[in-house]
């Protein structure tokens, strides 16, 4: 039960979707949080015990402030938007803020969400609560929204908008439309059926919806309804007026569920930060074992990022501790010294968003153990050979939903950076055999 001694905006908090805010005797804005019901989050403050952090934070609260919001995807938005704005001590404890997860517009033809960790900003020069895009931003990005706690409600929110704001994640010049313009989610830029400026205006009203505008963004789909309604270009008009309608009933309780309030909690405490996300545009690196008969035992690592070749960061490896053909031996050699160079130079050698194995269980399970064995959390995918592309097995672990999605919709990207990885092995591994052959003396035949 929350003390009399707190003052309540009206009095009392709504079972209502919104926004939270804590302040202390002396008017200091202490925390902001979101809820699915602003009277049961609230409450739950009070009535069991918490951990020492937030029990600190109950100690000082004297007034609580909220907003009300129609649904709980704008409570997100609003959270984002005010922790951004006011930075309040407590948000920003509760977990280190270059962990906290933004959703970025690329500065690109056709632009598309991605999201990062503050991290991994910082990495590009880019500061994560910054109001102001940095030069540096702007040429990545043409807008970056956050910080949000939780990376499934963030993406779970970007699904349910992008029903009535479609937007592309595939590249231009294919031959036919990919899967999500058939059923309404990409506006065809796969295809060539909508050009740079009228994409552009898809993802404006992307950024009106992010940045809270949602009343703003209606106002503009009605008047374009109108207008189009009035050409006599009803077609058109009855699209906008299905996009106003969706966007007028995005009541989805379930956004914020218990897992997600749980994540809340838990990142209350000091503990290691693990990717709930998968970037397929940040860094990935790939791995494969090259030799003649067991003979000049080599691998190679090929590194991806934007979703291209950094070839600087590529590296070879002479297999030291294996003879013989046993590429699974070989490919634990390669990963503890990869991992072992993560820790004594992380900022050349930093973890990967994801590592591509080429080769089936055998390998991927000997790499998980030495990568479990040291605490590692990096999500790994083997990939072994088909007759051709079509045919490659891919090999990882089907309970995690987040790497089922990166592998179903990016599987032609990680057999690129596969294929990649075997070329660069096999090329150094042809210039070692070659060194071995002329170092062989030549055989002394008797006349």
């Amino acid at each position: 039960m929350i003390p009399t001694s707190i003052k309540i905006k009206n009095g009392k908090l709504p079972d209502n979707p919104g926004v939270y805010f804590y302040y202390d005797v002396t008017e200091k804005l202490l925390y902001i949080g979101k809820a699915t019901s602003l009277k049961q989050r609230v409450g739950s403050y009070f009535n069991k015990a918490h951990e020492a952090r937030i029990e600190d934070l109950v100690r000082n609260i004297a007034r609580i402030e909220y907003i009300e919001t129609p649904s709980v995807i704008e409570a997100l938005v609003l959270e984002a938007n005010q922790i951004k704005l006011h930075q309040p001590p407590y948000n920003v404890m509760q977990r280190d803020d270059k962990s906290f997860i933004y959703l970025c517009l690329t500065n690109e033809d056709f632009p598309r969400p991605v999201l990062y960790r503050g991290f991994d900003l910082e990495r590009m020069g880019i500061e994560p609560f910054s109001a102001k895009l940095t030069a540096a931003a702007k040429e990545k990005f043409m807008a970056v929204y956050g910080p949000y706690i939780s990376g499934r409600s963030l993406r779970t929110a970007l699904d349910l908008v992008r029903k009535t704001i479609p937007w592309s994640t595939c590249s231009p010049g294919q031959p036919k439309p990919c899967f999500d313009a058939q059923i309404g989610k990409c506006p065809g830029v796969c295809s060539g059926a909508i050009s740079k400026i009228d994409y552009r205006k898809i993802i404006k009203q992307l950024m009106l919806f992010f940045s809270g505008k949602k009343e703003q963004l209606l106002r503009q789909l009605t008047k374009e309804m109108t207008a189009a309604a009035s050409a006599k270009n009803f077609e058109e008009a009855a699209k906008l007026r299905n996009r106003v309608f969706a966007l007028e009933h995005i009541h989805d309780v379930s956004l914020i569920t218990r897992s997600d309030e749980e994540d809340e909690r838990k990142s209350w405490k000091t503990i290691a930060s693990t990717r709930p996300f998968i970037d397929i545009n940040g860094r990935l690196e790939a791995y494969d074992i090259a030799h003649t008969s067991g003979t000049s035992n080599v691998a190679s690592m090929t590194v991806f990022i934007d979703g291209k070749p950094a070839k600087e960061l590529y590296r070879k490896f002479r297999i030291k501790t294996v003879e013989g053909v046993n590429d699974v031996a070989g490919m634990e050699e390669v990963m503890r010294r990869r991992i072992a160079r993560s820790i004594t130079t992380p900022g050349t050698w930093g973890l990967p968003e994801l590592m591509i194995i080429d080769g089936g269980e055998g390998q991927v399970n000997r790499v998980q153990q030495v990568l479990d064995e040291l605490g590692v959390k990096t999500p790994i995918v083997g990939i072994a050979k088909g007759f051709d592309r079509k045919q490659d097995r891919l090999v990882y672990d089907v309970r995690n939903k987040e790497l089922q999605r990166v592998v179903t919709t990016f599987k032609e990207k990680l057999a690129e950076v596969r294929d990649e990885a075997h070329r660069f092995a096999g090329a150094y591994h042809r210039v070692l055999r070659s060194k071995r052959s002329l170092a062989i003396p030549p055989v002394e035949r008797k006349p």
